[in-house]
């Protein structure tokens, strides 16, 4: 899918020698590498150890597209960066970290959010796409631009102990709509910010994301086309899954609004949240009066017990969401108090809200924002996560 580069420079030569004795590599192999550019979505978990060892492999052109920042509790799984690159763009310190692993090679900053306005701009600049980002709406988008400029694009996804990764290209097999063909109900699959990751598996499905973006520019060995790669950390197992084209499926042609296509929260939690969402100003206000006595509520934290050890909102409970979503907490809630509820981010709260509200809990509300809105505005002194 790359021509080769005109030729290689001796220091470059000496750089890439344990690649060009392998005869599946060789210098033809290392040339077409150099030529090769290769946009990676995100600078975070998956995208750390895949800029690293793509930089190290030699692909001439890297592109790198964040919008985010790094914050101390990416460190633990993104190696990409250090403790001094806190509070810097992560595009910016993915860069500064893969020209000290290889000044040869081009790096591009995308230090922007990709989306429907940029995508196609972007990815027509690159012959390979390495998707590692972490949410629904994007990994459709990302299938959807690459279907309609026809570039393969690697993909992997990690979540506590397992991961996946396979390889997408329309014109030569299955896209991700073929594996999966509409997203999950909102709030189904938790993101690896409310699960949790083990940092270590970012670097095994990372690597297996290169090894694919490698044989695809050199043409060696087998891709992943057609073929899904699931990685069991707990039982240190690999399973291959067979991926066939659905023959009802439609190629995408044009791109559509991927947030409405996923949901953020089902259509039931956004009503019950519309009229009935605080401020953690607000509720900080709220916890004052209650102190006071001018005020009586319950606060209610709807993560798991593991993150309510981590931080928590001074004076609230902790009752699970599913606790609440399966009716086994309603013998807990106090029907003569009003109920506020409040998660880490405010999408968990607004599906428990739903429910609460249908129960007849009609003075209900959650806070926007969560815990991660209450550590940013009312007390840094907490950690987040």
């Amino acid at each position: 899918m790359v021509e080769p580069a005109d030729e290689l420079t001796i220091d470059e030569v000496r750089r890439y020698s344990r690649h060009l004795i392998i005869p599946d590599v060789g210098m033809t192999g290392q040339k077409r590498l150099k030529n090769a550019k290769v946009l990676v979505i995100g600078a975070g978990g998956l995208g750390s150890p895949a800029l690293l060892y793509l930089a190290a492999a030699g692909v001439g052109t890297l592109g790198i597209v964040d919008d985010d920042v790094v914050d101390e509790s990416n460190l633990q799984r993104q190696v990409i960066h250090g403790q001094s690159d806190i509070d810097k763009p992560k595009a910016v310190s993915a860069a500064e970290s893969v020209a000290e692993v290889n000044p040869y090679v081009n790096v591009i900053v995308h230090n922007e959010r990709l989306d429907n306005d940029n995508v196609l701009e972007i990815f027509s600049g690159y012959d390979l796409i390495l998707d590692g980002t972490d949410n629904f709406a994007t990994r459709y988008m990302v299938n959807d631009a690459a279907v309609i400029l026809g570039k393969p694009y690697v993909w992997g996804s990690i979540y506590r102990f397992e991961g996946q990764a396979s390889v997408f290209w329309a014109e030569h097999g299955p896209q991700y709509r073929d594996l999966y063909p509409e997203a999950p109900p909102p709030g189904m699959v938790p993101s690896c910010a409310e699960g949790g990751v083990l940092g270590v598996l970012c670097a095994s499905i990372g690597s297996i994301m290169v090894t694919e973006a490698i044989k695809l520019i050199t043409g060696i060995g087998d891709p992943l086309i057609g073929r899904l790669m699931v990685y069991d950390a707990l039982e240190m197992r690999y399973t291959t899954l067979k991926i066939r084209k659905d023959p009802n499926g439609v190629l995408p042609t044009e791109l559509i609004d991927y947030e409405a296509f996923c949901g953020a929260i089902s259509d039931e939690a956004a009503e019950a949240a519309a009229d009935s969402t605080i401020s953690v100003t607000t509720l900080d206000g709220w916890l004052k009066e209650r102190e006071d006595g001018a005020r009586d509520f319950v606060l209610v934290d709807v993560r798991e017990p593991n993150e309510y050890e981590i931080n928590k909102i001074p004076g609230s409970v902790l009752i699970p969401k599913n606790e609440i979503i399966s009716g086994r907490a309603f013998e807990q809630l106090p029907q003569d108090k009003q109920v506020v509820l409040h998660c880490k981010s405010g999408v968990r709260s607004a599906e428990a809200l739903a429910v609460l509200k249908g129960a007849g809990y009609s003075d209900a509300v959650h806070v926007g924002g969560g815990v991660v809105a209450w550590v940013n505005q009312v007390d840094p002194s907490q950690p987040s996560y």
